[in-house]
């Protein structure tokens, strides 16, 4: 088995954009997930009211932002090439026993590159939203577990087991 290599780096070490001219166009898919872990009682009064607060709705307004995040995934991150994404899809459950939202992005993708970073910056920002639409209830909010769950399309798919 060869070892992996950074794909980031030229032959001589410098950082560079992947080019991506020779590779074949292929329907690609990522989904990425990560939660928001509120204190017990932040987290009820957030479910009771449905994420209704004096500011909005914080679910509605981080599943914009995390729109508006996958779409500017090539400006926030330097080396990532620009998409025009197909789809990108966001949820968000309760989840009682950890007293967390969890957000799940799914991006796709009819294109020469993947869309792993634009799933992972959807589910970053709606993330980062969620917190500044509750920390008026408290500022010890966790934001964890932002991770790749799978990516289909590219030279290789793959899924965390």
């Amino acid at each position: 088995m060869s070892a992996k290599t950074l794909t980031h780096l030229d032959a001589d070490g410098q950082i560079a954009m992947v080019d991506v001219g020779a590779k074949t166009v292929t329907r690609r898919s990522a989904t990425a997930m990560g939660q928001v872990i509120f204190p017990a009682q932040v987290y009820q009064q957030l479910k009771a009211a449905d994420g209704m607060t004096k500011k909005g709705s914080i679910i509605q307004t981080a599943h914009i932002a995390g729109i508006m995040g996958a779409k500017k995934t090539a400006d926030l991150i330097p080396l990532c090439h620009p998409l025009p994404l197909d789809s990108i899809r966001l949820t968000f459950d309760y989840d009682d026993v950890q007293n967390a939202i969890v957000v799940t992005a799914t991006t796709q993708v009819t294109h020469k590159t993947g869309v792993e970073m634009e799933a992972l910056t959807a589910v970053s920002v709606a993330c980062l939203t969620l917190y500044d639409m509750s920390k008026a209830l408290s500022h010890d909010i966790i934001i964890s577990h932002i991770r790749l769950c799978e990516k289909t399309g590219g030279k290789s798919d793959y899924a965390r087991i």
